[in-house]
């Protein structure tokens, strides 16, 4: 897969870490204060991630046994989906009690040792928090249920009269981006149907009324809970939400988040008032700065329209970055590519933040089958290559779970085995997410791959396909041309390398198929989009390569990186 200038560290699987890496990942490259500015942290995705005590699902303890791994590869820090006491019916962000570790993933204490484990290695530690919804079960909920229309308890979510005759119909046309109405009706303590309320997912999330001074107080109690943890920093999910229409009425496109399967919904996401809880969670973040020195990071979950619209989550007093989706849902097209990077450099950076690049995530379908469209053996090449070139430009990266083995979605989960309320709610396979959930694969030939230590291991939560012994972690880290060493040597570039530190980049002309740019004073990146090999924008032997790449010429579907100058 990969070519490189740099030696190979020849060392076991999931051997300790260089000692004098740890350093390194604490302190930004770029101009401006900030370890995050140029971060890339790794997502765990608990549940899939490694079972310590052997019934099938990840854990905590896991998490933590292979962080030597994670500081091998070279990642500055760790990023947790939710690991709180849930019911489960959206893994984990159906959250019942945000300030407990829920017992299938560990406890508090399990929790105390993965901070300290993280602090010394070096590795940041951010953890998801979910503002907009909670689950069914979590007492407040439970509260409201029991309460009467009207009453205090229900003021916490956004409980509302149905319409029609006896109030049978729902009280607007909103449809839940997981399918069905956005609404459900319940019945109230004398038996009868009664009012209605909103959940923009899966019944068993009903969302937070933020227009409740309430839930803001509620939420900084969390935030500071978490902080005392020692965390370094929060993912918030859907932060372009929490705020709906103070009216509710109809949308004009009613079936457009469940069309989309993202929040487009003008009247439920984006509203203006959403920017003052960014800016008091921010407030809270600089507080603890200023208590011990260490910057705690914001990274949002904003999906909106457009480049200048996520600029605006990202000024001095808001978040501190948020998630860039527009590469990740980029085709694999040269045009497209420039476009949408050059939109973000341009407006992202303006506000004084970086921009904060994904390929991947727990919620999509895996690089290198996206990428493969209707040719599945593109797919790898056209991974490692965007990879590569993620990696190339300036400011922050997150990397996925099992990316860094060149994983594959898994497509053909029997219907009885999905778990996705997707698919539940839809009856549909389109769209849904355990594919990209499997069990990563550690070791060995057959499932659970090491994913379970236990010598008489429960079967995995999902099953693993066969074909995954091809991408175990002890296998590819034997194969230095692997997407693990790829993604390994081009970290460890760009932790030292000064060009790095340089916050621009620069376009060459290279033709139609290459998209070629260049980082400070002399680094060049180049991707090859075409189908035939192109002329290479330098002559010598590149530093480092997605695959074969001989001097002058850069093949198809093949990202390089060169060094011209020194800084």
């Amino acid at each position: 897969m990969i070519t490189s200038a740099l030696p190979d560290e020849a060392a076991r699987p999931f051997a300790e870490p260089h000692p004098d890496r740890s350093a390194r990942t604490t302190t930004s490259l770029l101009p401006g204060k900030g370890w995050w500015r140029d971060a890339v942290i790794y997502q765990v995705y608990v549940r899939s991630f490694s079972d310590s005590n052997g019934d099938g699902i990840g854990d905590l303890a896991g998490v933590r046994e292979r962080l030597p791994y994670l500081k091998r590869l070279g990642v500055d820090g760790v990023w947790l989906n939710p690991f709180y006491v849930s019911p489960q019916h959206d893994h984990g962000y159906d959250i019942a009690d945000h300030c407990a570790v829920d017992p299938v993933y560990g406890d508090l204490e399990d929790f105390a040792r993965l901070v300290d484990e993280c602090r010394l290695l070096g590795l940041k530690l951010v953890v998801d928090t979910v503002p907009n919804h909670c689950s069914s079960r979590h007492p407040w909920f439970q509260q409201a249920l029991a309460a009467a229309p009207g009453s205090p308890e229900r003021a916490r979510f956004h409980f509302a009269d149905g319409r029609g005759e006896a109030g049978e119909l729902p009280p607007n046309n909103w449809r839940a981006m997981f399918g069905g109405p956005a609404w459900t009706r319940v019945v109230e303590a004398d038996g009868n149907p009664g009012q209605w309320y909103l959940h923009m997912f899966t019944t068993e999330q009903p969302d937070f009324n933020w227009r409740n001074p309430a839930i803001a107080e509620e939420f900084e109690r969390i935030l500071r809970f978490w902080l005392d943890q020692g965390v370094d920093g929060f993912r918030i999910d859907v932060a372009a939400g929490l705020f709906k229409h103070p009216l509710l009425p109809d949308s004009a496109d009613p079936e457009a988040d469940e069309r989309t399967r993202d929040s487009v919904n003008p009247l439920a996401w984006n509203q203006p008032e959403v920017h003052q809880v960014w800016r008091a969670w921010r407030a809270i973040c600089e507080q603890y700065t200023a208590r011990d020195g260490r910057d705690r990071l914001l990274v949002g979950e904003a999906s909106v329209p457009t480049p200048a619209q996520q600029a605006e989550y990202v000024r001095p007093d808001e978040l501190h970055q948020a998630f860039f989706f527009h590469l990740l849902h980029a085709p694999w097209d040269r045009e497209h590519f420039q476009r949408v990077i050059d939109e973000a450099v341009r407006d992202i950076t303006a506000t004084g933040s970086t921009v904060t690049w994904v390929l991947n995530n727990h919620d999509q379908v895996r690089t290198v089958s996206r990428f493969a469209g209707t040719d599945p053996v593109a797919g790898p090449a056209r991974a490692a290559a965007a990879a590569l070139l993620m990696l190339a430009l300036p400011g922050a990266a997150y990397i996925y779970q099992g990316e860094e083995l060149g994983l594959p979605e898994v497509t053909d989960l029997p219907d009885e085995l999905i778990t996705d309320p997707i698919f539940h709610r839809t009856g549909s396979r389109t769209g849904i997410r355990d594919g990209c959930r499997i069990p990563m694969p550690w070791s060995g030939g057959h499932a659970p791959f090491g994913f379970s230590s236990d010598d008489a291991p429960a079967r995995p939560w999902l099953p693993q396909p066969e074909h995954f012994a091809a991408h175990t972690a002890e296998r590819v880290l034997a194969d230095t041309g692997s997407f693990w060493h790829l993604y390994r040597e081009a970290l460890q570039l760009r932790r030292t390398m000064p060009q790095f530190g340089e916050h621009s980049i620069k376009w060459l002309d290279c033709g139609p198929d290459v998209l070629a740019l260049t980082r400070g004073d002399g680094l060049v990146c180049a991707v090859n989009f075409g189908v035939g090999p192109a002329p290479a924008p330098v002559a010598g032997a590149p530093l480092i390569a997605s695959g074969p790449c001989p001097p002058g010429v850069l093949p198809a579907a093949t990202a390089a990186w060169w060094a011209t100058a020194t800084s």
